[in-house]
């Protein structure tokens, strides 16, 4: 016969009836003791975010990522239009869009750019089970758990994890300083989220101009963007460098937009920033013209004077600041009309990697890139002025199907004037125009106007059609019109390849007269792109350079040391 505790002694039962509640009692007594308490950060545990270089760029097979140079400092992106790329940069982003995994772990930025904060719901918010909780479910329902353990809920994948934090402490991910530059990206992160969703709402409207129509390759983007440019964008430029050399440019002749851009921004009090802590990109404020004039020696072909003048003045802005260092030179921009723009930029690697550079000279083939680099317009300001150069007559009263006029030099001209010149009526090709003959008078009766390139790709004759309204030929091989990440070049002008030249009439004649009306109505549009102005007004080819240079500020990511 077995031996029952609880029926066979009478002496063990008032025992065992006393000390059970005892136990109970000791076990509440210990889970209340050990209860939250003042210190405790038993809530949510927000996951802050850290700049962290990603390794991988998004699932797109539409853009094209480059890393840009050492250290993975920057990032640049580009998509199939020329565009500026929304869909793929944003390091957070506003739904509907997704992360890619390393994101998970991000700071959230407030479409208001005066707060940063973290947010209190994270992307990866995990909750820790108060201490006391697990104290009590361990001691009466689960087996005995050690005391430094800790259960964390992942909303994303349910984990376990062994905490090293002792008993009834949570860890807490130190908060991290945001610094001016942290504020600074984040403002354009706010920039391209609303540049995207512009995409999708009614146009904003404007007091002096809406850009509308197919000129455009997205009209609501675009000026979108321009608002966000006028709102936040800051140049910072270089104070370094005396004249005539740096600070200085011509202002009347074919290369007139060094000088005319370099004193609007130095000017400006929109744009320009005296921080060099609150700027978006620096300028360089050198002159090529002006190294051409005074440091190279005529009719030697060394360019090495101009290299070591260009070498030895980024030194010294990376010996005084740190911003060329930071971003090895990717937050930098160059700029020059001069043949030799692209040549002045080998003088230092990272400036022809890097650096953007905004150049006439928009030669594909010699190494200018789109996603990077800026095609400047050419403009020839014989008087320094546009005062008089403006303006045709519609297309009904233009007589002259094609005209050219221009000296021989490059490949390109002399396959014109061999094939057209003095050879149809329809198409008026000079090498020399007859006495009398005014040159902008032939623009005005023209339809469409021959623009071919020279030695360089480049050609001011592009302007002159578009400020006489006539409709411009591009008779190019591997040019780069300016501003096409934003201007739809085929809606208003005609591209002709140089091998194609023979056929020049029957491209045409092929041209219906109402494609054509539409066309020069699109010149007409358009034209306020390219207008230089004293002082500068919205919209006008300052503007639009800036806007370039705010386009691929917004592809890159710049990080702190």
């Amino acid at each position: 016969m077995g031996f029952c505790y609880w029926c066979g002694s009478s002496s063990l039962k008032p025992l065992l009836l006393m000390v059970v509640p005892l136990v109970m009692v000791m076990a509440l007594t210990f889970a209340f003791l050990n209860g939250p308490s003042s210190n405790n950060n038993n809530t949510l545990v927000p996951l802050l975010w850290s700049s962290i270089t990603p390794s991988s760029s998004p699932n797109n097979s539409s853009s094209l990522f480059i890393n840009n140079g050492d250290d993975n400092k920057t990032m640049h992106a580009f998509d199939d239009h020329h565009m500026f790329f929304f869909n793929n940069l944003s390091y957070f982003s506003p739904p509907p869009l997704s992360l890619p995994e390393q994101y998970n772990q991000t700071e959230v930025v407030d479409h208001d750019i005066s707060k940063t904060w973290a947010s209190s719901a994270p992307l990866n918010e995990s909750y820790v089970v108060p201490q006391n909780m697990l104290i009590f479910f361990s001691f009466f329902v689960f087996p005995f758990w050690e005391q430094n353990q800790t259960e964390v809920v992942d909303h994303d994948i349910s984990k376990t994890w062994a905490s090293s934090a002792p008993l009834n402490e949570s860890y807490v991910v130190p908060q991290r300083k945001f610094s001016i530059l942290d504020r600074t990206e984040a403002g354009l992160l706010q920039a391209r989220a609303a540049i995207r969703d512009a995409r999708n709402w009614n146009q904003t409207l404007d007091q002096d101009y809406v850009p509308i129509g197919p000129v455009y390759r997205n009209a609501k983007a675009f000026h979108r963007s321009y608002l966000e440019m006028e709102k936040q964008f800051k140049v910072f430029v270089y104070k370094e460098g005396e004249p005539p050399i740096f600070h200085n440019g011509p202002c009347k002749s074919i290369y007139s937009m060094e000088g005319n851009f370099i004193h609007a921004i130095e000017m400006n009090e929109q744009f320009r920033t005296r921080d060099p802590k609150k700027a978006h990109v620096f300028f360089l404020p050198f002159s090529v013209v002006m190294m051409v004039r005074f440091v190279y020696e005529r009719n030697s072909r060394d360019f090495g004077p101009i290299r070591t003048t260009v070498k030895d003045y980024i030194n010294l802005i990376a010996g005084r600041y740190p911003y060329w260092n930071r971003s090895l030179g990717s937050d930098h921009f160059m700029l020059s009309c001069h043949d030799w723009g692209p040549e002045t930029s080998f003088s230092i690697p990272y400036l022809y990697k890097n650096s953007i550079r905004v150049l006439c000279n928009a030669n594909t083939s010699e190494g200018f890139n789109p996603t990077k680099d800026v095609s400047l317009p050419e403009v020839n300001l014989q008087t320094g002025t546009i005062d008089g150069f403006l303006g045709g007559p519609s297309a009904s009263k233009r007589s002259i199907l094609a005209f050219f006029a221009g000296g021989v030099h490059g490949p390109i001209r002399p396959i014109i004037l061999e094939q057209w010149e003095n050879k149809d009526e329809d198409i008026q090709v000079h090498k020399y125009l007859p006495k009398g003959v005014s040159y902008y008078g032939m623009l005005r009766k023209s339809k469409f106007c021959l623009c071919p390139s020279g030695y360089e790709v480049a050609s001011p004759r592009v302007v002159e059609a578009i400020y006489t309204g006539c409709v411009p030929v591009l008779i190019s091989d591997h040019y780069v019109p300016p501003f096409s990440d934003v201007l739809n070049w085929k809606s208003f002008s005609v591209e002709v390849s140089s091998r194609d030249i023979p056929k020049l009439k029957e491209i045409l004649t092929n041209i219906s007269s109402r494609q054509y009306i539409r066309m020069q109505r699109r010149v007409d549009n358009i034209r306020r792109h390219f207008e230089v102005h004293y002082p500068p007004k919205r919209f006008d080819v300052f503007h639009m350079i800036l806007h370039s240079v705010w386009l691929r500020r917004l592809n890159i990511r710049i990080y702190d040391d």
